[in-house]
């Protein structure tokens, strides 16, 4: 049995998301039912519904930023009770036995089920997303959201911080550690947060000063600006310890190499059309490293909101009802928000 909800969804590929009903299966002995408060609006949402990366099953409803309360639990549920806040990030599923299952990494397992886009694994049906009222979903892929923090500004931690907390975390970044970010945008704001929650000295590399301001309040204590200096990456030979590149844009690797200290390394988080391009003497001096990083597990996902609960680091959004998601995204596409969009479940 399901149960028909309002949501959002896309129809095609060229046309605009239109309201609908999406099913939501009757609880298994391990689901908890969500009634979503919060929809956090990413890029990867756009590149997904507009098939840029590839084609889709329509209709499709994404949205993999989802907070909201908990209002039934399955019989065999033991981490949530009703009324409890929790969330759904990227995933809502893995095949939960393989070695990175088992080391808390289900963003690394190959049977790992998307929020949207996905396939679940028990009845072959595809997975919706979080651009409705409800969800439901395994109590072993929902998050404790504590309720000390500010539930829409947190949605959009469920992606962005995990996806900036867990490279941070995984390089050692630690207090007096000189990290520098490039971008500051959706991901780069909440990397700045995050860094400099985490006791680190932090630069942003943007190519204009016109979000300075807003780096600066966020943590940033330095800030390059490429269009005034295009060499201005490689004159900081040997200071970073960690440089996070949150765009897609094209880089000149070999300057962010000599930026960073011995080593260091240059992770990417955002995916530039074009090939990296360096040579071996980059990496060799100084035993430097290109890496890349996505998203998290779920263990990590919950110690990244604990962290930011203590530290009291959310995103900076911009609340929006459900009838503007179409508006929400050509800005998006246009750069126009800052920093994140968030839709109000209420208005779906």
């Amino acid at each position: 049995m399901t149960t028909a909800v309002a949501c959002y969804q896309a129809v095609a590929a060229d046309a605009p998301l239109e309201k609908g009903t999406v099913e939501r299966r009757d609880l298994r002995p391990d689901d908890v039912r969500i009634e979503i408060e919060f929809a956090g609006i990413c890029h990867s949402d756009i590149h997904t519904v507009r098939e840029e990366w590839g084609k889709i099953t329509f209709p499709m409803v994404t949205g993999h930023e989802i907070i909201g309360r908990v209002t039934e639990v399955g019989s065999d549920v033991t981490k949530f009770t009703v009324g409890e806040r929790a969330g759904v990030g990227c995933l809502v599923d893995s095949c939960r036995e393989c070695e990175w299952c088992l080391a808390g990494e289900e963003n690394n397992c190959p049977n790992s089920v998307g929020t949207y886009n996905g396939i679940d694994r028990f009845d072959g049906t595809p997975t919706a997303g979080g651009y409705s009222t409800q969800i439901v979903v395994s109590e072993a892929f929902a998050i404790h959201i504590p309720e000390s923090l500010d539930a829409a500004a947190a949605t959009p931690l469920l992606c962005a911080g995990i996806t900036t907390y867990s490279p941070l975390r995984t390089w050692g970044v630690k207090e007096g550690s000189k990290v520098a970010v490039v971008g500051m945008g959706g991901l780069g704001h909440v990397a700045v947060k995050l860094a400099k929650a985490m006791g680190a000295e932090v630069t942003v590399i943007s190519q204009t000063r016109s979000k300075e301001e807003d780096g600066r309040r966020y943590g940033a204590t330095d800030w390059i600006a490429t269009a005034e200096d295009p060499d201005a990456v490689k004159k900081r030979r040997g200071e970073f310890d960690v440089i996070l590149n949150t765009v897609s844009a094209p880089i000149n690797v070999r300057h962010y190499l000599a930026a960073l200290r011995p080593h260091g390394a240059l992770v990417m988080l955002g995916l530039p059309m074009d090939n990296l391009e360096f040579n071996a003497a980059n990496v060799i001096l100084g035993r430097k490293s290109v890496t890349g990083s996505n998203i998290g597990g779920i263990r990590e996902t919950q110690e990244m909101i604990d962290f930011c609960a203590e530290h009291n680091v959310t995103a900076e959004i911009e609340l929006i009802n459900a009838d503007t998601i179409n508006e929400a995204y050509d800005r998006v596409v246009g750069s126009d928000v800052k920093y994140r969009f968030v839709i109000d479940a209420k208005t779906f």
